[in-house]
């Protein structure tokens, strides 16, 4: 009986550790396309006017998701992956080359974003930041 006891112990200590390791994951709420509402000095009404967004609605393969982004030019690329301890790795970040009058949001956008690694999530809210006070703050598109 006693062998029993700590076998099925040993057995739910385990499963809790494994399920509070920090794999990648994907939890449903991430999965949106997010509207960025705060980064470095942009005004509020010039990212809304980009119609500047990350799209995370893709399908998740390997823990990864296979991401979008628009800062109101190119289309940008990239893959993220999200792991349950609150980090975040955006790596193979790529874009469409199209010139256009001001790209200065999208080259800001691109160079801050793969340098993000964590994320919080607060309400309708996701903000990313890095080890350094650097942050972007986005508010999901499908909040009322």
């Amino acid at each position: 009986m006693k062998r029993i006891r700590l076998a099925v112990s040993g057995f739910f200590m385990l499963a809790f550790v494994l399920n509070c390791s920090s794999a990648a994951h994907v939890t449903p709420l991430l999965k949106r396309e997010w509207m960025l509402v705060s980064f470095k000095n942009y005004p509020k009404e010039d990212l809304i006017r980009h119609q500047a967004k990350i799209d995370l609605t893709a399908a998740v393969e390997d823990g990864k998701i296979k991401g979008g982004a628009f800062m109101g030019c190119n289309k940008i690329f990239f893959t993220a992956a999200f792991k349950n301890n609150g980090t975040a790795k955006f790596s193979d970040i790529g874009s469409t080359l199209m010139a256009c009058q001001n790209m200065r949001l999208e080259d800001d956008f691109s160079k801050s974003f793969e340098k993000m690694q964590h994320y919080r999530l607060e309400g309708h809210f996701m903000i990313l930041d890095d080890n350094h006070g650097n942050s972007m703050k986005f508010i999901a598109s499908d909040w009322d």
